[in-house]
């Protein structure tokens, strides 16, 4: 057991961080200032420029990790990145957690990390001429359309969008809602989720299509704020389907085959999300300590007074031990594979969202009513990361699934599949 990072996982988060520090970070203020002006979704200018910056000096399409070996991958169209495991990303990640759009600088940003997986591991070479390489190349973005406001999609078993078959089109029909990325002008493609056969087994009925979000028949209602934050320009959407028509040939690697898609693109996603929450836990945690020292009351620094030791001592704690767990994690899938590593997905998926929202809750209190207010960054923060405990699968789900596997473990009821559902706000 060797705690010790290897040259290249120190390699490419030190590349990471340093583009962040010199780059990223100075660009925040201008960042807010052209977010605040004009229109709501729009594209954001210093956005573009970092990302620019960012794939002229290969720091891009960190995220994707070797393909060798996966039974449906189809290299007719490569993917365009250095091919990191999932270790070595989970390290980038966290740097990138530390400021909001950071992640979307270095082309990494959900959920188009996702769905350029999705395209690479079961896309046809069309899908991936025409979907895949603009994302890859940061042109356009991308949603995915899963969660319905109908039923409750932690089961995504109750998923009602129907999608059927006339000729050679698929006819859609239905609502989505937290389509995560929606709200962005250039986005331009969705992967939906829906059920093509009502009649097949449970877990058979469900399909995976691409539907361009300019086809006729799709229509935005509304955008979803969260705690009050658009999260503008990315946005979350509630999205109609009414009679929307694709080709057959949207159908991603057939029908009946969308949870067997599902559970590809939701596991390395979860990951993703935990080690960029550990960052946002970091950067809560040094807001919390420096205010800390700079403020007297009752005579010395709130930092002297005893319950904030207990907090700041709490708070590196619970740090560290999630993010051994989600580089446990992270390794046992690029050894033994996203299926054996389910109960360690599972756990940090719940541990990582709990513990930041702990820190971040304390951040809020040192900065008294400066905390929940904007100046500061960690109501927001906040808002993000208790989505958290709901995107990817609630925390109640994942409990389950790491309930039954200890059960298992003494003649209980066996483990059963971490379920798919999720708020659509995945990677």
């Amino acid at each position: 057991m060797d705690f010790e990072l290897t040259e290249k996982q120190s390699y490419w988060r030190d590349r990471v961080r340093d583009f962040i520090e010199a780059k990223v970070r100075p660009a925040v203020p201008v960042y807010k200032e052209q977010d605040a002006a004009g229109d709501r979704w729009k594209v954001i200018p210093i956005l573009e420029d970092l990302k620019k910056e960012a794939k002229a000096a290969g720091i891009w399409n960190l995220f994707m990790p070797p393909s060798s070996g996966h039974p449906h991958v189809d290299d007719t169209v490569a993917f365009e990145g250095p091919g990191l495991t999932n270790l070595e990303y989970a390290l980038c990640a966290e740097e990138m957690g530390r400021i909001g759009f950071a992640s979307e600088v270095f082309n990494c940003s959900a959920p188009d990390t996702g769905n350029m997986e999705v395209f690479m591991r079961y896309g046809t070479a069309e899908q991936k001429q025409k979907w895949m390489v603009p994302l890859m190349n940061g042109e356009i973005r991308s949603a995915f359309l899963m969660t319905e406001p109908a039923v409750a999609s932690s089961d995504a078993t109750n998923i009602e969008t129907r999608m059927v078959r006339d000729g050679d089109e698929y006819v859609i029909n239905g609502v989505k809602w937290w389509s995560s990325g929606a709200g962005d002008p250039r986005c331009k493609i969705a992967i939906v989720m829906g059920k093509t056969d009502t009649e097949a087994q449970r877990h058979a009925q469900q399909s995976q299509i691409l539907v361009p979000l300019d086809a006729p028949g799709v229509n935005i209602l509304r955008h979803l704020p969260v705690f009050g934050y658009d999260d503008a320009p990315h946005g979350h959407m509630e999205i109609e389907l009414k009679d929307v028509r694709v080709p057959v040939s949207n159908c991603i690697l057939g029908e009946g085959r969308g949870f067997e898609i599902a559970q590809g693109r939701l596991g390395p996603g979860r990951i993703h999300h935990c080690m960029r929450t550990i960052g946002v836990a970091e950067e809560a945690l040094e807001k919390m300590t420096k205010r800390l020292l700079s403020r007297v009351a009752f005579g010395k620094t709130i930092a002297e007074h005893s319950v904030w030791e207990e907090r700041i001592a709490r708070a590196r704690i619970d740090i560290e031990m999630t993010r051994l767990l989600c580089l446990k994690a992270a390794d046992m899938m690029d050894k033994v594979g996203n299926k054996a590593a389910a109960a360690e997905i599972a756990m940090i998926k719940v541990q990582a969202p709990n513990m930041a929202l702990k820190i971040i809750d304390d951040a809020i209190q040192a900065h008294g009513g400066g905390g929940v207010s904007e100046d500061f960054g960690l109501a927001a923060a906040y808002a993000h990361q208790r989505t958290l405990r709901l995107a990817d699968g609630p925390d109640e789900v994942h409990a389950r699934a790491i309930a039954r596997m200890e059960f298992g473990k003494h003649g209980g009821r066996p483990s059963s599949r971490i379920s798919s559902g999720d708020m659509a706000a995945t990677r």
